[in-house]
């Protein structure tokens, strides 16, 4: 089996946009108004994508783990600045809780990938924390995003009930437990729909890449297992920390609900 690898060429590489242009014109057809973002969404993707290509290529080049662990701290930062654009719309802030529950589950799972169980030496060599953590960060977010979302709004639907128990002397812990737990299974489901179809309705980017890459494909495999694992932890630890932190915001000193049905 050969292992090189193809080299797309910028005008390969243009001809992409007839797949974009196919989304637009279904949006003209159907008049989805979804031209403006289609546009402006291609236009962000290949020059982030760019970018981030040169910004890899210098922090690879130094080899060091400052660059490595700053490249983390923007990726992770930027990630929790768009789940607060998601769950924007509610009075209670969560900007600094989904920074900290994303740096800590974030960092935690990667470190054990990289330093543990990949056991790359040192454990924040740039060509696998780098790719691993992104994977994490990517696929992770959408999870707090939705335990945030699914929190607030049962908080709000059920305000009239937790009022009644709290005036029975229920703790507001104890009177939103439910309401936690909901938050956090809506964040771990989509992780764990994605162990029951990989392999067999879809192949992951990270088994593909490597296997476009001339790897074997039994250790692209094992590769990919670990990946899937390591996103159902990020996920779970995630969506438990920031669920908890942003909790107590929800509620005054004096025990009541701060959102409003």
């Amino acid at each position: 089996m050969s292992t090189q690898v193809i080299d797309i060429g910028l005008w390969q590489l243009a001809l992409c946009l007839v797949f974009v242009l196919t989304a637009g014109a279904a949006s003209l057809w159907y008049r989805l108004g979804l031209g403006k973002d289609l546009l402006v969404g291609t236009v962000r993707a290949v020059a982030q994508l760019f970018a981030m290509g040169y910004v890899l290529k210098f922090v690879f080049a130094l080899d060091m783990a400052g660059p490595v662990i700053g490249l983390f701290l923007i990726m992770t930062a930027t990630a929790a600045h768009l789940v607060r654009g998601r769950v924007k719309g509610y009075a209670v802030p969560v900007a600094i809780p989904t920074f900290l529950s994303m740096f800590i589950s974030y960092g935690l799972v990667s470190f054990l990938v990289v330093g543990v169980i990949v056991g790359a030496k040192p454990w924040w060599t740039p060509q696998y924390f780098i790719p691993l953590a992104g994977m994490i960060v990517g696929n992770s977010m959408s999870a707090i995003a939705l335990s945030l979302e699914r929190m607030f709004s049962e908080l709000k639907a059920r305000r009239q009930v937790i009022e009644m128990q709290l005036c029975l002397g229920a703790t507001p812990y104890e009177a939103s437990r439910g309401i936690m737990a909901d938050a956090i299974r809506a964040g771990m489901i989509p992780s764990i729909n994605s162990l029951m179809g990989v392999g067999l309705v879809f192949l992951p980017g990270m088994m593909t890449g490597q296997i476009l890459a001339g790897a074997d494909p039994l250790v692209s495999i094992r590769y990919q297992i670990v990946v899937m694992l390591m996103l159902v932890a990020a996920t779970a630890i995630g969506s438990v920390l920031v669920t908890r932190l942003v909790f107590r915001r929800c509620f005054s000193a004096s025990g009541r609900p701060v959102l409003r049905g």
